[in-house]
């Protein structure tokens, strides 16, 4: 946890390590982090791990190793010395030289400046072809999805994906669904046509995506173009698109663009009350995930949590 001098951060901390959720280690300042908890009352921190990231032993170790990771981008010795002591590279340094399993972070930094060491230091596993964000979206009306559970995606990374990106999009959810929650993931391929109900160059790339999916991976359950009521709505679903697999029984929305994906998990969590959990970042190497800068410190544990599940199911 990169951001141990933010008050949500602390406090989510102090509630994982009591409940035993994962150990942590927190980044920052030891004297402000003390400070703060002591402030806040809180009586946990201290089963923490606490490296303070401009002064601790093994700053020209990462410092090295951050170097030997760079060099190609002409990089010098003392620019990576400087580098380490941001807490966001030095988290993925950890990672990377296997000191830690995840990291999560976004309460006080913009997803770029999240995202920019990741793919810099942890790259993405090689069958994965994309970097994504799913939601876990746990609804109240338990008629929609498994129980309530949607996942949607992606909602955090690619603002136009193509045709290929947006089938390894719904591969990597489909798999993000099944380590997480033990559903049996089915996929619906989001677009404003059902089977040919529209003609237009964005449903196409929908159809060809669906296919190159299937290609790809042909035990997953995928359909596509569906609206979102057809792939919801086992009435309508039938109706739009009779004899589909997925038509009214979806659990796994893919959406045609960052925009639409975005904008429909904050609309489904305002409007419907829903939870939403996430964005979990799908294809890097290492399970790096982060938080809205207007997360809660219960959406903090619960990215930590799932966090935690990623690294297990990793090993």
């Amino acid at each position: 946890m990169p951001e141990a001098i933010e008050e949500r951060t602390l406090r989510a901390a102090d509630i994982i390590l009591k409940e035993g959720l994962a150990r942590l280690i927190l980044l920052g300042n030891p004297s402000e982090i003390d400070r703060i908890s002591n402030q806040l009352k809180l009586q946990h921190i201290n089963k923490a791990n606490v490296i303070d990231p401009i002064y601790h032993d093994r700053k020209s170790f990462y410092a090295g190793l951050f170097y030997e990771l760079r060099k190609h981008k002409k990089i010098t010795q003392e620019e990576a010395i400087e580098m380490v002591e941001d807490p966001l590279y030095l988290a993925t340094l950890i990672i990377k030289n296997g000191d830690a399993d995840g990291e999560v972070a976004g309460a006080m930094n913009a997803t770029g400046d999240v995202l920019r060491p990741a793919f810099q230091i942890i790259k993405t596993t090689p069958e994965a072809k994309v970097v994504s964000g799913s939601f876990i979206m746990i609804l109240k009306d338990k008629t929609f999805g498994d129980d309530g559970i949607l996942f949607f995606a992606d909602c955090a990374v690619n603002p136009v994906p193509t045709a290929s990106e947006l089938a390894d999009i719904a591969i990597e959810t489909a798999k993000t669904a099944n380590a997480l929650t033990g559903i049996d993931p089915k996929v619906a391929m989001l677009s404003f046509s059902t089977k040919g109900s529209a003609q237009h160059p964005v449903c196409s790339k929908i159809i060809e995506a669906t296919r190159i999916a299937k290609d790809r991976e042909p035990g997953l359950s995928i359909d596509g173009e569906l609206q979102a009521d057809a792939a919801l709505v086992e009435k309508v679903g039938r109706s739009k698109a009779p004899g589909s697999p997925i038509a009214g029984k979806a659990n796994v929305l893919i959406f045609p663009s960052l925009e639409a994906g975005n904008i429909s998990y904050k609309l489904v969590q305002r409007l419907a009350g829903a939870d939403a959990i996430g964005p979990v970042l799908q294809g890097l190497a290492a399970p790096i995930n982060d938080l809205s800068r207007g997360c809660s410190v219960e959406d903090i544990v619960n990215l930590v949590a799932i966090t935690a599940n990623q690294a297990n199911d990793n090993k």
